[in-house]
């Protein structure tokens, strides 16, 4: 089993983490909030929140929707991956062997 922490995401991927995280240290500013008062207002801790604005790929994907709304942000994260109009409501069939949904086979772990 591979440890999901040791994986480091593509360089794409690091950069837009990056860049979202110096935009939300940007918000807390603006709001005149110390990391450790936007950690208390998030209810999680001042390392948790560092992790974030740092563009750390392991923080959890709610803390970073509670630190949207937070902010005010909240409709940004519906314009993430909006549906394709095209595939809405059809199920996706696996192919005969092929392994659990959502599990990633040693030949998909391309970076």
């Amino acid at each position: 089993m591979v440890d999901a922490s040791a994986i480091v995401p593509p360089l794409p991927v690091q950069h837009a983490l990056l860049h979202l995280g110096q935009r939300l240290r940007a918000h807390r500013i603006a709001q005149g909030w110390t990391i450790a008062e936007m950690a208390q207002r998030l209810l999680c801790s001042p390392t948790t929140w560092r992790a974030l604005e740092n563009g750390r790929p392991g923080t959890s994907v709610g803390v970073l929707a509670q630190a949207l709304w937070l902010l005010g942000q909240l409709d940004g994260l519906d314009a993430l991956a909006p549906a394709p109009l095209q595939v809405t409501g059809q199920r996706v069939r696996r192919r005969k062997g092929a392994g659990a949904p959502g599990r990633i086979t040693g030949d998909e772990l391309d970076f």
